[in-house]
């Protein structure tokens, strides 16, 4: 008895593995994460990193090593494809639109867009000429109470990288 194409197609996806991309495993860890109610925090501690790394990295910002991805792999139940891909390079900077729509990252544009030439300004003072690295670097989130509102306070830590003569 010969199948229909679309008895062939049926059978085709279930038999044909689906290839997972690095968007996929992120989408699959922030559903998990809601699905469970882990905290980053757990998360990290579970891993022996920052909370703030560790975000950067389930949410496809950082490469995992093996054995980073197999302990976020067993904390999320993710499937071998998944941890796999954990442990590959991502594509860094992947914001949906060139100016964010979400008002929160939003604000940190306009962080930049307001006090930018001011941040470089005083670091060129203070160095000289050249950068604050986003790869040698750190960064510490937290809760600051205050009577007339908690804030939040942000620690960015970036080595200086000046430019050299050739």
């Amino acid at each position: 008895m010969k199948r229909s194409e679309a008895e062939n197609q049926a059978v085709s996806a279930i038999t044909t593995p689906q290839l997972m991309t690095r968007e996929d495993v992120t989408a699959l860890i922030r559903s998990v994460k809601v699905q469970k109610d882990i905290t980053w925090a757990h998360v990290s501690k579970k891993v022996g990193l920052s909370k703030e790394w560790v975000t950067a990295a389930c949410l496809g910002q950082m490469t995992l090593t093996k054995d980073q991805a197999e302990k976020v792999g067993r904390i999320f139940g993710l499937p071998p494809q998944a941890v796999k891909l954990l442990q590959t390079v991502p594509y860094k900077g992947s914001l949906p639109t060139a100016v964010p729509t979400d008002p929160l990252i939003y604000r940190w544009y306009e962080i930049v867009n307001v006090y930018g030439t001011t941040i470089k300004e005083l670091i060129h003072e203070e160095f000289g000429d050249g950068i604050m690295s986003a790869i040698d670097f750190t960064m510490d989130i937290s809760r600051e109470p205050d009577p007339k509102g908690d804030r939040v306070h942000v620690t960015l830590s970036g080595k200086f990288l000046p430019y050299k003569t050739y």
